[in-house]
């Protein structure tokens, strides 16, 4: 899928980089290269051999189709890599790699390597994401649009107001990532089972070295049947991608023909249809909302991989070391195609405009509720209104005009009806604004 020129277009380069088999191999050696050295400073192992393990530990030394063939052999994803590091190390170096370690040692912490630098991918594009709708919502503050709730109109909003929600919750989504990332991929070094036994009474010293080598914290109780801090932010990714579909969504729908209020982007070579010239169908919007589905179908993975038998359960493990790079490009590539959706949007304000008077002015019902309730009472102006609406509706006629001439404004002839959209938009321009401002950086104690 990420590597299919069918569908690689949809997925981050970048991300996919990251989690290259490559990149992957090589973040295994940094971490046994870490391990070494933390185990080194601490006089467990010669200081020698330590240097030894970082010289030889760089991934394009190492033969990738021997490994393909010796992984299949062996039913094991991780000795034929230590194997072969073996060689490069060469003795004596290479009694003194993996020390007091196993496999998911490494894995998960070379993991939490790749997850942090797939992280501030994601962070670097929801940041150029909210940049383009606050330019939105601070230059729409005052384009009045009609608001919609179960599908019909319900009352005046401005586009400003809208994208402001859209706004506020990718700024909660991005916080909630960057609040979870750092405990959520930690160095573990456990051993076996997590107790450290191998490491000779100094486990948790070398974890907390060689964490601070990785620029990772320390596990502190490094449970190889732990799942969950790593499933909170897989979780947070998938609130991310709720956002990111539901604005989607919102274009996809604004989009429509008999609509027409919005357009992503759109350059000449772009095709709709095989059939149909005509069709600018909003690509951008409908991958991002395929990228959401896969990721927050991948989010149920996470959840259901915390389940593990014991101590050790290689049947959880397998699905979280799928995960890592599955989720980590999705969560990249939804941020990245959110970021290209909103950035290239081109806002139709005569559309948005037309469209609120499609109902003859009963947008502004509620409007005309409460300046009627102050003569009459709400309830008798609701009953009033709801009359004329109805009239309205069924018979075609403008709506001022069914209320003028309902039996119960026979007294009320005077009352100055608001039948403006645009004057019956509450604070929607103020809250846009204030949402519109940057939000100010957390102090540095």
């Amino acid at each position: 899928m990420f590597e299919s020129l069918v569908t690689r277009h949809w997925f981050s380069a970048e991300a996919r980089g990251v989690w290259s088999d490559r990149a992957t191999l090589q973040a295994w050696l940094d971490v046994e290269a870490a391990l070494a050295r933390a185990q080194a400073e601490l006089g467990m192992i010669p200081t020698e051999a330590a240097r030894r393990v970082a010289e030889a530990a760089d991934a394009d030394r190492l033969d990738l189709d021997r490994l393909a063939r010796d992984v299949l052999h062996a039913q094991h994803p991780f000795v034929p890599v230590l194997r072969q590091f073996e060689e490069m190390c060469g003795d004596p170096a290479a009694g003194f790699i993996h020390w007091g370690a196993t496999t998911q040692n490494i894995f998960d912490t070379a993991a939490a390597l790749q997850m942090r630098r797939t992280h501030a991918m994601i962070v670097e594009r929801l940041n150029r994401a909210e940049t383009a709708l606050a330019r939105l919502a601070h230059d729409h503050r005052d384009t009045p649009q009609a608001g919609r709730t179960h599908g019909q109109h319900a009352l005046p909003i401005t586009f400003g107001f809208k994208v402001a929600g859209w706004l506020e919750e990718t700024r909660r989504d991005r916080a909630r990532l960057e609040e979870r990332i750092a405990g959520s991929f930690v160095a573990c070094f456990g051993g076996a089972v997590g107790t450290f036994a191998a490491m000779e009474g100094r486990g948790r010293e070398v974890e907390a070295l060689a964490a601070r080598i990785l620029g990772l914290e320390p596990s502190g109780l490094p449970m190889r049947g732990s799942f969950d801090r790593a499933a909170d932010y897989m979780t947070a990714l998938g609130l991310l991608a709720g956002t990111a579909r539901k604005i989607a969504g919102d274009v996809v729908f604004m989009q429509r023909t008999e609509i027409a209020e919005v357009e992503e982007a759109f350059h000449m070579g772009k095709v709709g249809s095989s059939t149909m010239a005509q069709k600018r169908n909003p690509s951008t919007a409908l991958t991002l909302i395929s990228l959401c589905r896969m990721t927050n179908a991948h989010v149920g993975l996470a959840l259901d991989s915390m389940v593990r038998m014991d101590e050790g359960d290689s049947s959880a493990t397998n699905v979280a070391d799928a995960l890592y790079p599955t989720l980590g490009v999705l969560g990249v590539s939804v941020a990245q195609t959110l970021e290209a959706l909103v950035t290239g949007l081109v806002v139709h304000a005569d559309a948005m405009r037309r469209n609120l008077d499609l109902t003859n002015g009963l947008i502004v019902s509620e409007a005309v509720m409460m300046r009627l309730s102050n003569a009459m009472g709400r309830h008798h102006a609701h009953h009033l209104l709801y009359d004329a609406a109805q009239r309205s509706v069924m018979e075609g006629v403008p709506f001022a005009r069914a209320i003028r001439e309902h039996a119960a404004m026979r007294d009320f002839k005077d009352v100055d009806l608001p039948l403006d959209p645009a004057g019956y938009l509450g604070d929607s321009a103020a809250l846009a604004e204030d949402a519109a401002r940057p939000t100010p950086s957390p102090e540095v104690a």
